[in-house]
């Protein structure tokens, strides 16, 4: 029996050898969601008059800022450490927290009134109610809850960060930059031309061809101020104000700490960090519940 002159070759699934693997960007995990504070014994409530003070003042703040009133605040200031224990229990710890470095501290090129002073913001369980602490030196100089969208000193800080100089390149570029000085073009037109109460401008530089120089080369020339924000809602989002006016670096994160969408946005504060008036009227209903609860303990 001669040979067989075509070689047989086996098909179907499994039979193939392959060269590539698909690897696959992991998928985002865990969004945050409401999970109501532990609150206190009914023991531990007892002679805190202060606190529950506080947190009553709290409320009607939050209440007027849901019908339409600005910003509000309620100072802690006079509270003593049990009291504020107690305070920072019932509000627990949200998804957004943000911090004001001192000036000098941040490779800043003005000079700004709060030099010295650094500010640590924490949102609470309750979306749009937020506890602000301000620094010196490591000594607590204010503290206080805030009520309302998102808290003014981060947008004043911002506004006090701009430098008016603006950086030229001079002679040739860097070594793997090409479309960082096109695009610095771009965002400097948006920044000039943007208003409060128009819409953000977002750039997306995750769809753009930029090299790891060029994201160095806009990221330089943009600047870093003192305000970071870092959001955990469904994975995390780190915000950063520029040296530019209006103009923030906005990048996200999955839960496995890759890169997904990196942007520079021009608005007067990105929204992903805000509370949105839903979100404020939530919060009105679900901290009478909770302070419904405490004065009864």
């Amino acid at each position: 029996m001669k040979d067989f002159p075509i070689p047989v070759r086996s098909i179907g699934p499994g039979s193939q050898v392959e060269d590539e693997v698909l690897d696959y960007m992991p998928m985002p995990q865990g969004m945050e969601t409401f999970r109501a504070p532990l609150l206190p014994e009914p023991e531990q409530l007892a002679g805190r008059e202060r606190a529950h003070a506080a947190l009553r003042e709290a409320l009607a703040q939050l209440e007027a800022v849901c019908q339409g009133a600005g910003t509000r605040q309620v100072d802690l200031a006079g509270l003593d450490a049990a009291d504020l224990a107690l305070v920072n229990q019932v509000l627990g710890e949200g998804e957004v927290s943000a911090v004001v470095h001192p000036a000098g501290e941040a490779g800043l090129a003005v000079q700004v009134q709060e030099a010295g002073l650094a500010v640590q913001v924490q949102e609470a369980v309750f979306a749009g109610v937020w506890r602000v602490v301000t620094t010196a030196q490591g000594r607590v100089v204010a503290d206080a809850i805030e009520l309302g969208a998102i808290p003014e000193v981060l947008k004043q800080v911002a506004r006090q960060d701009v430098d008016p100089v603006v950086p030229r390149w001079q002679g040739a570029l860097p070594p793997n930059v090409q479309n960082a000085p096109a695009l610095l073009a771009e965002i400097e037109d948006q920044w000039r031309v943007w208003r409060p109460g128009q819409a953000a401008h977002v750039v997306n530089l995750t769809l753009l061809p930029m090299s790891v120089e060029d994201i160095g080369f806009l990221d330089h020339h943009l600047g870093t101020g003192r305000v970071l924000i870092l959001s955990r809602g469904y994975g995390n989002c780190r915000i950063t104000n520029t040296l530019r006016p209006h103009t923030w670096r906005v990048v996200y994160y999955n839960s496995q700490d890759v890169v997904i969408l990196n942007t520079v946005e021009i608005s007067e504060l990105p929204e992903v960090a805000q509370a949105a008036a839903e979100d404020l009227e939530d919060s009105l209903e679900r901290l009478k519940e909770v302070l419904a609860w405490v004065e009864q303990a």
